[in-house]
């Protein structure tokens, strides 16, 4: 009778030891679609800091740095100052309107920053404030030329190999994965989309494509032997973009990263399941 008493007890406290603890925090789910994504995303606004560039700022807020550039007012050679406010989001007309400087700051910007696009990737990376939740634009509809779709259609690996190195969110960070092939070998776009950056000046990427997929989501392709699309070129998915090498790195391999508004990706989670 004691042991049956005793065991009652054990499992009215094990009961309720499980029901006083907190439910572990919901998984971020890729499908949710972009009006369910928290507001942390939705930085408005970035203080220019020493060693930023208006293409890194674009980069790294996920914005073509043109669109930087219109809504803030900036011209060739794209020259910013320490302390200067830029526009991340599209502002109202009535902004724009009312602050043609371009800036939301009343302060005096005298301390230029560098601007050169063969600088413009250098410096400090970290532009945006770190974010948390990961999106998904899944579609069903293929954008008119020149416009961007509300998601994206469709995924596709951006070249065949071996995936020799996997996206890391924590300790020896990888902000993608790296698939490995001979030199020479395609790279396609993963999905469809204008290409707004072609060049070398991001320090580690060697030549690198970036393509903008929607008005959030951009993907990045780094380690280019050769580059077959110019800036401002519409590509659709699976369309070869370049071929493969090992600029800026000592192995032939192609370094791809998906991003939404700056924020780094797992591509796998995009990705088809199968190569």
């Amino acid at each position: 009778m004691v042991k049956h008493w005793l065991l009652a007890l054990a499992t009215v406290l094990i009961v309720s030891g499980c029901s006083s603890r907190k439910a572990p925090a919901p998984l971020s789910i890729l499908n949710s679609q972009p009006e369910h994504i928290p507001s942390a995303f939705d930085v408005e606004t970035y203080e220019v800091v020493a060693g930023d560039t208006l293409f890194a700022v674009a980069w790294y807020s996920g914005n073509d740095y043109r669109d930087l550039a219109k809504w803030n007012n900036i011209y060739p050679p794209y020259t910013l100052s320490i302390g200067q406010k830029l526009q991340l989001r599209p502002p109202e007309a009535q902004t724009v309107a009312k602050n043609p400087s371009g800036r939301t700051s009343e302060k005096s910007h005298k301390t230029p920053v560098a601007s050169s696009k063969k600088q413009a990737y250098g410096g400090n990376q970290e532009v945006v404030n770190k974010r948390t939740s990961v999106p998904n634009d899944a579609a069903t509809t293929t954008p008119k030329i020149g416009e961007f779709p509300a998601r994206v259609a469709k995924w596709t690996w951006p070249a065949q190999g071996k995936v020799i190195e996997r996206f890391k969110a924590k300790g020896d960070v990888n902000k993608g994965i790296d698939i490995q092939a001979s030199k020479g070998s395609p790279i396609v776009a993963a999905a469809a989309g204008r290409v707004v950056y072609t060049g070398s000046a991001l320090r580690g990427y060697g030549n690198l494509i970036i393509i903008k997929h929607t008005d959030t989501f951009l993907s990045a392709y780094a380690h280019n032997d050769r580059i077959l699309v110019n800036e401002r070129e519409w590509v659709a998915a699976g369309q070869q973009i370049a071929t493969m090498g090992n600029s800026g790195t000592n192995l032939v391999k192609l370094h791809f990263e998906v991003r939404y508004r700056g924020k780094s990706l797992d591509p796998m989670r995009y990705l088809p399941s199968q190569q």
